[in-house]
């Protein structure tokens, strides 16, 4: 009788039935940073998300690294709370405890409730290994699935098409990716709703831009930010590691890193507009929510590193966000502050669902906009060391248990170590904006950082502020790392009267 009553509803007002089951499309890119403009080769993704809806300019991720972003975007919980603490099985990405918590992701949830649901390119970096499982595996809460086997790449790949692993040597990954949504579009109808997940690898490393997209960039070079290339003496100490400055001879392969990565989206942004199309030649646009966003920020020359995320600083952490949907507001930017954590309990949410309150991200407020907030935001990252990432012509070879990521074409630079291990408060309001960060290292390092002030970060102000806003923060931060649940992540300790 149930049923019987919700169809004639469903007839009598069709409306009111999409608007309660909407679709929803994200399209989650790989190291595509906002700060150092790589939103700006991104035509279609403004035209037909941005101006159609809302673009959220203080979107946050809860770690500057690929797979425990990942996770969070998928769990809705922070790093401490899903364990995937870096990008090596050892260190949780793919591993046992995560495919137990997998079982309750947004995409679960959906699936359960009767949607339709599609992923296809890059999930966790150490899916489809053989130490993982292999391809034949299929995470739970996917009617279809194309996942990427391992970590991004453009060409040789891959892809478990529903655990049957299909290797390919020429077809450029992210015009696969593509391909896949645009046939899944075609075959769905208003009649059951769904859940499309595009990841694709660009911008991420090895930055290979579609052959009908090599030098639309040439004679574009990397921002040059009042922090580029210079050297630092109040940061931690992997950001002091020699050469810094870089050479003068090293700054053109950081111009043609920024230019491949701008070529590797293109295709991103061609695929984004294939996907509007497509959605409105099927009716099925205007209820449709798309999501645009990445799973982590990147820096090129800042503080004289070389390419890479894994650092505290606004380069790695800031996001772009973009949405359009039924219940957004259209071409309007919202300053409110977002956690990639909070997108898993916003799509359940506009799937109609409750999202749990186990979840430490809230779903988004698409009526604030631009209203009072104030929102303390947790930043995680545990490094990573692996024997033998060190070349055995750097200097520092016998550290190579410690360190990570070193590069003997940049002078033996390294971008990771296991003491690169940090917990930051990302602190916004209408009246501040700051960012506390804590080194567990043997100095226990402490950075302070006054945003709207210093958009850059060149001063570390820790040695600056009031003793007493000193000890708020270290105090928040410290019940923030072992948060667990929205009520009790977002605001642990009572807010100061004074913030200094």
């Amino acid at each position: 009788m149930l049923n019987y009553l919700l169809i004639t509803l469903c007839l009598a007002h069709v409306a009111v039935c999409q608007d309660q089951n909407p679709n929803i499309v994200v399209i989650l890119t790989d190291d595509q940073d906002v700060v150092l403009g790589g939103m700006n080769p991104m035509k279609n993704v403004h035209r037909f998300i941005g101006n159609e809806g809302t673009t959220f300019t203080n979107s946050f991720v809860t770690s500057p690294i690929c797979c425990p972003s990942r996770a969070s975007f998928l769990s809705g919980l922070h790093v401490h709370n899903h364990m995937t603490w870096n990008n090596s099985v050892s260190g949780g990405c793919y591993s046992r405890t995560w495919r137990k918590l997998e079982t309750r992701t947004f995409a679960t949830a959906l699936k359960d409730s009767g949607y339709n649901t599609f992923y296809a390119g890059k999930y966790l970096n150490e899916y489809g290994v053989h130490a993982t499982g292999g391809p034949e595996q299929i995470p739970p809460g996917w009617s279809e699935w194309h996942g990427l086997v391992g970590n991004s790449v453009y060409y040789n790949y891959t892809i478990s098409n529903n655990g049957v692993p299909t290797y390919s040597t020429d077809l450029y990954l992210t015009d696969i990716i593509r391909d896949l949504s645009l046939n899944f579009i075609e075959n769905q109808t208003e009649s059951q709703p769904f859940l499309m997940v595009l990841a694709p690898p660009a911008p991420h490393q090895p930055f290979t831009p579609a052959p009908r997209h090599q030098g639309v960039f040439s004679n574009v070079t990397t921002v040059r930010h009042p922090n580029f290339n210079i050297a630092v003496n109040d940061k931690h100490w992997l950001l002091s590691m020699p050469p810094a400055p870089l050479p003068a001879e090293m700054i053109p392969d950081l111009d043609k890193v920024y230019r491949s990565r701008w070529e590797s989206l293109l295709a991103v942004d061609e695929m984004v507009a294939d996907v509007v199309e497509a959605l409105d030649s099927n009716s099925l646009l205007t209820n449709t929510y798309l999501i645009y966003t990445s799973d982590n920020g990147y820096h090129i020359g800042q503080f004289s590193q070389v390419y890479d995320k894994r650092q505290p600083y606004e380069t790695d952490i800031r996001v772009p966000l973009l949405i359009r949907g039924p219940k957004v507001q259209k071409n309007v930017t919202n300053d409110q502050p977002v956690l990639n954590i909070d997108l898993a309990p916003t799509i359940m949410e506009l799937a109609g669902l409750l999202p749990p309150k186990s979840l430490d991200g809230k779903p988004i407020n698409f009526d604030a906009l631009n209203k009072d907030f104030e929102r303390n935001m947790l930043v995680e990252y545990y490094g990573e060391g692996r024997d033998g990432t060190v070349d055995p012509s750097c200097p520092w070879k016998y550290d190579s248990d410690n360190l990570a990521q070193c590069y003997p074409e940049y002078d033996c630079k390294c971008q990771d170590s296991k003491n690169n291990t940090f917990a930051c408060l990302r602190h916004i309001s209408n009246r501040i904006n700051k960012k506390y960060c804590s080194f567990a290292d043997s100095e226990n390092f402490t950075e302070m950082y006054d945003i709207d002030n210093d958009p850059y970060e060149l001063t570390n102000i820790i040695d600056k502020e009031l003793p007493s806003v000193k000890h708020w923060y270290k105090l928040m931060l410290s019940q923030m790392i072992t948060c667990k649940g929205y009520s009790n992540c977002d605001n642990p300790l009572q807010q100061p009267k004074i913030y200094g």
